[in-house]
């Protein structure tokens, strides 16, 4: 059991990250690929893929040293991994890996045994050569380029699903609201929260506030930095549909819909895949909400997706017409949230 102790301060500072974290999504999506024989069927079809991908970029030995360096079944993989920096896009976190202090890298690596592991990477770092590092940091970013990318927006609007309904939760209920919409896993009893965890540990923020990371890959349990020092940081799973698939696996043609109902109103019907807001279509195109709203209307009157209010906001989704049009055929509807 991990558990976090919150102050009076911690509670005005905890945040919910804005998208996925590049770094944290490449690790735990290739704890789905290792080893062979396991693996969860909601990432079934994704995972077929990026074996395939790997294999043909001859990419099998990056994906290994990001796997060696944290193993699916560790009960600890060292922080330096996934720096507060990726925040800001995959550049910038690999910036900072690549520029991890040396005292660190050689504690981290010992706590997590990789000496023992990978015997001449860690040498060479202990000795003051950056190289191994350099080749990590590309590691990180051909995996995250030929297994992360091609799905990053049908990962990205899996979280801001997720995301958007802790907020609606947070803007009735405050904080103390939306922390209690993490059970089983995840348990808030003031002034402590109660997190499923591998071992036993007290986590106390000190008025430092806690990021709530919601992540497409990780699953069943939520996962915290090691180092206590380190942002306070709680990646947890989102929930999935059980008919996800990525991107490449699905019968939607951007292009013939976007002749069909315009650039814009194609990428709205997409978007609704997942349930979402007005607001929540509207930053996650990137387009103003007064747009995304007169987008919307056309669907509605048009009988490809529906509204229905929930508390202060209405949340969007797909009707069956609009699910068979997005994907080329029928297909069961889900709930909206």
């Amino acid at each position: 059991m991990l558990r976090i102790h919150f102050e009076d301060r911690d509670l005005a500072r905890v945040q919910i990250a804005a998208e996925p974290d590049p770094l944290w999504e490449t690790v735990l999506a290739l704890h789905h690929l290792v080893p062979p024989g396991r693996g969860v069927p909601v990432y079934g079809a994704w995972r077929a893929r990026a074996r395939r991908e790997l294999d043909e970029r001859g990419l099998t030995r990056a994906a290994r040293l990001i796997s060696i360096l944290a193993p699916a079944d560790a009960r600890y993989f060292p922080d330096f991994l996934t720096p507060d920096a990726a925040r800001d896009g995959l550049a910038a976190g690999l910036a900072v890996l690549r520029d991890t202090p040396r005292a660190r890298l050689i504690t981290e690596c010992a706590r997590a045994g990789l000496p023992a592991r990978l015997p001449r990477w860690t040498g060479a770092l202990a000795g003051g050569n950056r190289q191994p590092l350099d080749e990590l940091a590309a590691a990180f970013q051909q995996v995250h380029r030929a297994v992360i990318a091609p799905d990053w927006t049908g990962a990205a609007a899996t979280v801001d699903c997720d995301r958007g309904g802790r907020t609606r939760i947070l803007c009735r209920g405050g904080v103390d609201g939306m922390l209690n919409t993490f059970r089983p896993a995840i348990r808030w009893e003031p002034p402590v929260l109660h997190v499923d965890y591998p071992r036993d540990r007290d986590l106390h923020l000190g008025g430092r506030g806690l990021r709530l990371i919601p992540s497409h890959f990780c699953w069943r349990r939520p996962i915290a930095l090691a180092d206590p020092g380190l942002p306070p940081v709680l990646v947890h799973p989102v929930q999935h549909s059980t008919d996800w698939a990525p991107a490449t696996t699905r019968s939607c043609h951007p292009q013939a819909l976007s002749a069909l109902l315009g650039r814009t109103r194609a990428r709205i019907l997409a978007a609704l895949d997942v349930p979402a807001t007005t607001g929540e279509l509207a930053r996650r195109l990137r387009v103003s909400a007064p747009s995304a709203s007169e987008h919307v209307s056309a669907l509605r009157e048009a009988n490809l997706a529906r509204s229905r209010r929930d508390g202060g906001s209405v949340v969007h989704a797909l009707t069956p017409l609009g699910t068979a049009l997005l994907h080329g055929e029928l297909a069961p509807v889900r709930g909206m949230r």
